[in-house]
């Protein structure tokens, strides 16, 4: 590793960092799922014989899907104590175990009810589905919302998604709002357990509509005030390093969005044939008054046409998103490793993190080092340490080892690691962050994969 500035900053106490409200709100999630459960086995008098065995288990099936598809899209409604106090990265794991999790009870409880419905008349499977998608109330509603909630389960598929665009997944996945749609008043309809029960009616009202309410608010009505008063544009666009481009906006007041350094937007730019997707993006640089940058490389359709934007071009913007910023800190040393475009956040948390601050940054080659100009008068201007981490001459990579990383900083596992890159390489260096004895507590990461 080449060390470009090895001068300390002055030490200062680090505040203890904020409490993650995570624990709470899964408490509050497992908490719903079994009031569901409560309230099948409050309504579940007998069973007797198979049918009754099947139908059971079809209707708790069902009654944890339908809670389920309420916490799917509750999840991903960008409320701001998830995104900003558990963690973007977090909440979308969330979302997407959720999202198999509610797949699987989906399938479950088809199969179950239709074998335990077949079971009570006597009749074949088939005759049984036929009777019941097309002669019982909602059931073709809900049977295409369960056709569509299953190709957006199929597309979700890791496999599956990195093999299709970013645009494709996305516009898939808003159909996840139709699917719910669709199949939430066969629940009230159908649903022993809902239909004639005005307590568990008014609950299962209130779970909808609530989650309605946060998606209304926070993904729509939010984002448009913030887009009416603050007005954003493209002011410039700048090379930065081979298909790595800076783009610098500006609007109106926009310190009342109150962004931190290491948090992104989502962004649409309008008019230049990238509104209909909404990306996310780091600050690369502390937000001002009147300008915000990112900095973009060219990983994918959107955003290798970022750098073809045009000064003047509107700016669809929603956020702040991302935890990644220094309210997790809890002591006074940090490393700060970064790969690639993720230097992004942490150049912007290079220049405002107090204490002493040490970057870590892994490239290809010297020239892949984007922003490297700003890092170097920044380590500069407060006496921080800049470490590059480049391939070889021959194209080798360099260890980033447990041992290779106490060698650079002896008092490692003192330090918070803010890390940020691609997952394979996150992963890698969680692994060895962890064996050179810095505590989980202390390691900081947060990635837009699911």
């Amino acid at each position: 590793m080449t060390t470009v500035d090895e001068r300390r900053a002055a030490q200062a106490p680090a505040p203890p960092g904020r409490r993650s409200p995570a624990g709470a709100v899964l408490a509050l999630l497992w908490g719903g799922a079994a009031a569901v459960v409560a309230l099948w086995w409050t309504d579940t008098s007998s069973v007797v014989g198979v049918a009754d065995w099947l139908t059971g288990a079809g209707r708790i099936t069902g009654l944890l899907a339908g809670y389920a598809c309420a916490v799917i899209v509750g999840l991903m409604a960008r409320v701001p104590v998830l995104e900003r106090g558990v963690g973007s990265d977090r909440v979308a794991r969330w979302h997407a175990r959720a999202g198999r999790c509610t797949i699987g009870l989906v399938l479950a409880h088809v199969v179950l009810i239709l074998l335990g419905y077949a079971a009570q008349d006597g009749a074949s499977l088939v005759r049984e589905t036929l009777t019941v998608v097309l002669h019982y109330p909602d059931m073709l509603k809900a049977t295409a919302g369960t056709a569509v909630l299953v190709a957006v389960g199929i597309t979700s598929a890791r496999a599956v998604r990195h093999r299709t665009s970013h645009e494709f997944w996305y516009h898939v996945h808003l159909l996840t709002y139709g699917a719910v749609f669709l199949a939430f008043f066969h629940q009230l309809t159908l649903g022993n357990d809902l239909s004639g029960h005005p307590l568990a009616t008014a609950f299962w009202y209130a779970l909808y509509i609530g989650v309605a309410a946060l998606v209304l608010w926070y993904r729509i009505l939010v984002p448009v005030r913030l887009n009416l008063r603050h007005r954003l544009r493209v002011e410039s666009v700048h090379p930065e390093a081979p298909g790595v481009h800076s783009v610098v906006l500006r609007g109106r007041w926009l310190d009342e969005l109150a962004a931190r350094p290491g948090q992104f937007f989502r962004w649409r730019f309008l008019g230049a044939g990238l509104g209909r997707v909404s990306t996310p993006y780091s600050l690369s640089a502390p937000p001002q008054r009147d300008r915000m940058r990112i900095t973009v490389k060219a990983l994918g359709d959107h955003s290798a046409a970022v750098r073809r934007l045009r000064p003047g071009t509107r700016v669809w913007a929603e956020g702040p998103y991302g935890s990644l910023t220094e309210d997790r800190r809890t002591s006074p040393k940090a490393l700060l490793v970064a790969a690639g475009v993720g230097i992004t956040p942490l150049r912007a948390l290079f220049e405002t993190l107090p204490g002493e601050v040490t970057l870590l940054y892994r490239a290809r080659s010297a020239e892949d080092l984007a922003l490297a100009g700003e890092l170097e008068a920044i380590a500069h201007r407060r006496g921080a340490r800049l470490l590059y981490a480049l391939n070889a001459p021959d194209g080798r990579r360099p260890s980033l080892t447990a041992g290779s990383l106490r060698a650079a900083i002896p008092d490692l596992s003192r330090h918070d690691v803010y890390v940020c890159g691609p997952h394979g390489f996150a992963h890698d260096l969680y692994e060895a962050l962890r064996t050179a004895g810095v505590p989980d507590r202390r390691i900081h990461h947060e990635s837009f994969e699911l």
